[in-house]
């Protein structure tokens, strides 16, 4: 493989000046800028990154660790951000918390011994000292999805209380009455958020969410079964069951089919977290959609910020309702239209 001195040998000049033309210093002669460039390419010379990084104190290199990468939105999630960073001239490296704080601290850590530029995180659970250490040490971060209060660090995220509250107007005007919440970990704010917004929408009308109607799930296909079990062995089952990821619904779809009963014949489900399988389901699922690769360009543009010396913003994109047919409506109800972006601080 060549090296800064072939190139140096194939372009006539010294190594001093094959290196600032390599660094882009503006004290070099357009010739030997030329000289230079075609020397690289004959040669195919590529730049050791590892070299020049200790150089520059820059890797152009991200750290993304999500939650669960099984999940599909984190999946379309990773896409997103790697797609953007590419786009700014950044690679991605990302690591799977599998929901586990350990595992995140993992990651957290060997990406930092990596030297990377800057880290995206979706915390697990209230956070992990790693990844809380690596924060408040001044590490460019910025939080996707899930955010920790009280913690100084940009938030791309999206807000799903509109659209949870167009939700429970649209069960309550199809007839719904008896509606219950499969809940994610109350440790993340996803959680909590969810199951606030649920209350708060069905107490807008007239209805409450008993405790024998709130399951709690920790955002994982089997949590989704068990707790659409419970559901189904009350004396009085719910009429509709709000998953409020992807993965909890598919498990409470799971369970519903396990006893023979039909949805929406029997018991109705809807869904945070659209995904495109939801479509392809008999029947379609309806569905809370969120602009998955809206944030993670968002994202990555925020931590570039940070990065760069500049002051990254936290942004806030509105979630929308996707009606489909799982909760009895007519096959050819529409689509509301989503509300504009808004921007906020953590």
């Amino acid at each position: 493989m060549a090296g800064i001195k072939d190139v140096a040998a194939e372009a006539g000049l010294s190594v001093a000046t094959v290196s600032r033309v390599l660094n882009g210093h503006p004290s070099v002669s357009d010739d030997a800028r030329r000289r230079v460039t075609e020397a690289v390419a004959r040669l195919g010379y590529r730049p050791n990154a590892v070299a020049r990084s200790l150089r520059t104190d820059q890797t152009r290199t991200l750290g993304l660790v999500i939650s669960d990468v099984m999940n599909p939105y984190f999946t379309e999630l990773a896409r997103s951000v790697e797609e953007e960073a590419r786009a700014l001239g950044y690679s991605v490296i990302i690591g799977n918390a599998d929901e586990r704080p350990d595992l995140q601290d993992h990651h957290v850590t060997t990406l930092l011994d990596r030297r990377i530029d800057g880290l995206l995180v979706s915390p697990t659970d209230g956070g992990s000292p790693g990844m809380l250490g690596a924060a408040r040490a001044g590490t460019p971060m910025v939080f996707v999805d899930r955010w920790i209060p009280g913690v100084d660090v940009p938030v791309v995220r999206s807000d799903g209380r509109a659209a949870v509250r167009d939700l429970v107007a649209h069960l309550h005007a199809l007839g719904h009455r008896r509606l219950a919440i499969i809940a994610g970990p109350a440790a993340t704010t996803t959680g909590r958020e969810r199951v606030d917004a649920f209350r708060k929408a069905l107490a807008a009308h007239g209805l409450e969410l008993p405790d024998a109607y709130i399951g709690q799930g920790d955002f994982q296909a089997g949590s989704g079964r068990r707790v659409t079990e419970g559901f189904l062995d009350l004396a009085e089952p719910p009429e509709v069951v709000f998953a409020a990821d992807n993965l909890m619904a598919l498990g409470a779809l799971d369970a519903v089919r396990a006893r023979g009963l039909r949805v929406p014949d029997d018991i109705g489900l809807a869904a945070f977290d659209d995904i495109p399988w939801f479509v392809h389901t008999d029947p379609p699922v309806t569905a809370i959609a969120q602009p998955v690769r809206d944030l993670g360009r968002a994202a990555v543009r925020a931590l570039v910020d940070r990065i760069e010396g500049r002051a990254g913003e936290s942004v806030t994109l509105p979630a929308r309702l996707v009606v489909r047919r799982s909760c009895g409506e007519a096959a050819a109800a529409q689509e509301p239209s989503p509300s504009p972006v808004r921007r906020s601080t953590p």
